[in-house]
């Protein structure tokens, strides 16, 4: 149960933080470019990596700062994180093809999806 109250917690703050900061960034932003969105991913990516290496024992998190922090907070500050940790773990174990593949599928995927989305929505109204 605690698991939870930790994952709220996390979250809910790294949620806020995004918000923030993302909105910050935009609104000095002058040019289409997604300024924002892009400074909270690679600072999110950054994040993970460094509290990543910082804070794992063998690989291995502590519970409670694997709810809190890497799936709470940085959940909610940005899903781009654990992308960019598990690319980076994969390229680590010279699984290159594999991050190679995940990085495009995901990408075009995503991006498709996005799309998908958005025309079946537009449909819906």
């Amino acid at each position: 149960m605690m698991k939870y109250v930790y994952i709220i917690i996390g979250g809910a703050v790294g949620s806020v933080l995004r918000f923030v900061i993302s909105d910050f960034i935009a609104s000095k932003n002058t040019s289409d470019f997604p300024t924002g969105t892009f400074t909270v991913n690679i600072i999110g990516s950054f994040l993970i990596g460094f509290l990543f290496g910082c804070l794992s024992l063998n690989g291995e998190l502590d519970d409670k700062v694997k709810f809190l922090v890497f799936i709470g907070f940085l959940g909610g500050f940005t899903t781009f994180s654990s992308f960019a940790l598990e690319n980076m773990k994969l390229l680590h174990s010279g699984a290159i093809s594999m991050s190679l593949l995940y990085i495009l599928l995901s990408n075009i995927i995503g991006i498709g999806l996005a799309f998908a989305g958005y025309f079946i929505g537009l449909k819906l109204k």
